[in-house]
């Protein structure tokens, strides 16, 4: 059955139709990879026996002609997505042993077009982080290795990557993940997977669990460009339960992915080239480069002035959501409860056992940032410098249809590597927060290996409700980078 387990979502969804598996079985292969690969640490909740009544639900109305658009197909949720009479945790001790009595948009709209949900996957605590070391359950470890240190386990990037690393060790065929400062789009780069963030507004954020309110979007992981874009097709949508969400048409992307770029314009934002960037990513960007103009595109130089600002005024804003967000947290009315002295002392009591140190410390930084006599000094010159972020985008678009730059500006390091230094953690976000400021969509495609064997990705950015183009543009990266590379476990497992 591991041969099933190494198809994509299309291939899969073709089978299917043709019978020559079942869900059943399909859902079956993965259940088998996960008890296998648990040393990963993946998922905070397995659900296998969900899975397999799922499964058995889809092959009778795949037998009855009933089938929807991701009909059998064996997904595994961050867990930060609210899942009915399922644990929610968000990697939190405040949240352990929470349990919704409703569903999240994203996962209703899956279940609604036939998907299955393997478990629920491992976090940043509160999609807080850039490594999945923040996780009151313990840190996900990429299925990858450096080869010239195979002894180190290396992290699979943040706040999703139990998502990430559950795609890229073969245990589901896609996953969603949740981008708030790049937490889809870095831990793709890191394991050599597809990660797309929607514009803000295209997925519902009704039943997710809440870090930074402008910020937070749905979005999904896959092994190619084809099976994201038909993850996204499925998760979004109006929503009226949640007044961020966009009352747009949603495109089926998959069925433009073929589309020709030729004389588009591509967009290389000058600012991307940071100083101590290893020149493997550098060489890579260019080789990016040389595979759009053979495409036909256009190359356009664009300047981004406020991008060396989007950290710091990133690092303002998204804290002091958090701090209001995680303010509901106090052992009243769900989650951990702390007894204490009185109602002042539960609260204290509960919030300090309940929450991890990077949360701790986000919420005290936004909580400074909030409060009397720095409201305008930080958070409010924070939204001004976001906003001159946007418009500059919005001035790049007029000369360009999308902009490529690198994913990350490193691939995945060692866990602790990073840990003492949090401003050196912080910068693993450099080339992704700009768009979660502008609400933008963008799209990490895998390009190739560095020189310890690790994946690094090439990512596509668009304008606003232009997902099609991403798409379109990612293609083609992934047809130019023919990028098959496995980790080694999986391959080993496979022989």
């Amino acid at each position: 059955m591991t041969e099933l387990t190494h198809m994509t979502i299309a291939e899969a969804l073709k089978g299917l139709e043709n019978k020559d598996f079942t869900s059943v079985e399909l859902t079956q292969a993965h259940i088998g990879a996960i008890e296998n690969t648990r040393h990963l640490n993946v998922f905070v909740t397995e659900t296998p026996e969900l899975a397999l009544k799922q499964a058995a639900e889809s092959d009778k109305r795949r037998t009855a002609g009933d089938a929807g658009l991701l009909d059998g197909i064996p997904l595994a949720i961050k867990d930060l997505f609210c899942t009915k009479d399922v644990q929610t945790t968000a990697g939190s001790h405040i949240l352990e042993g929470f349990v919704p009595t409703y569903e999240s948009t994203v996962t209703t709209n899956l279940f609604r077009d036939g998907a299955v949900m393997l478990g629920k996957t491992n976090l940043d605590e509160f999609a807080m982080g850039s490594s999945n070391t923040t996780s009151f359950f313990g840190n996900v470890i990429n299925p990858w290795k450096n080869q010239s240190n195979p002894d180190a386990d290396l992290v699979p990037g943040g706040s999703s990557g139990g998502s990430s690393a559950a795609v890229a060790a073969r245990i589901a065929l896609g996953a969603t993940g949740t981008d708030t400062g790049g937490s889809i789009r870095q831990p793709a780069a890191f394991t050599g997977t597809v990660g797309v963030k929607p514009t803000y507004g295209r997925c519902s954020r009704w039943g997710t669990v809440a870090f930074a309110s402008s910020l937070d979007q749905a979005g999904a992981f896959a092994r190619t460009v084809e099976d994201s874009a038909l993850l996204l097709q499925s998760m979004s949508g109006h929503d009226p339960m949640d007044s961020t969400s966009a009352d747009k048409n949603v495109p089926d992307w998959a069925s433009t992915l073929q589309g020709d770029i030729k004389g588009m314009k591509i967009g290389i934002p000058k600012e991307y080239r940071m100083d101590g960037m290893p020149d493997e990513i550098e060489q890579l960007w260019q080789k990016g480069i040389e595979w759009m103009k053979d495409a036909g595109a256009e190359i356009i130089d664009v300047s981004l002035p406020h991008t060396k600002y989007a950290l710091p005024a990133y690092y303002i804003i998204a804290p002091a959501e958090a701090s209001t967000n995680l303010s509901r947290y106090d052992g009243v009315r769900y989650g951990l409860r702390v007894e204490g002295e009185n109602l002042r002392d539960t609260y204290e009591s509960t919030r300090a056992e309940g929450f991890g140190d990077e949360v701790k410390r986000r919420i005290m930084i936004g909580t400074y940032v909030l409060s009397a006599g720095y409201y305008d000094a930080y958070y409010m010159k924070a939204q001004k410098v976001r906003r001159l972020i946007l418009q500059d985008f919005e001035k790049a678009y007029e000369q360009c249809d999308a902009l490529l730059t690198p994913t990350a500006p490193s691939a995945a390091f060692a866990i602790g590597e990073k840990e003492d230094d949090q401003i050196k953690m912080y910068l693993n976000d450099i080339f992704t927060v700009p768009a979660n400021l502008a609400g933008l969509p963008g799209l990490s495609v895998p390009a190739g290996l560095d020189k310890d064997g690790l994946p690094l990705g090439l990512q596509i950015l668009g304008k606003a409700w232009d997902e099609e183009t991403i798409f379109r543009v990612g293609n083609k990266i992934e047809q130019a980078a023919n990028f098959t590379a496995i980790p080694e476990m999986v391959m080993q497992k496979a022989a």
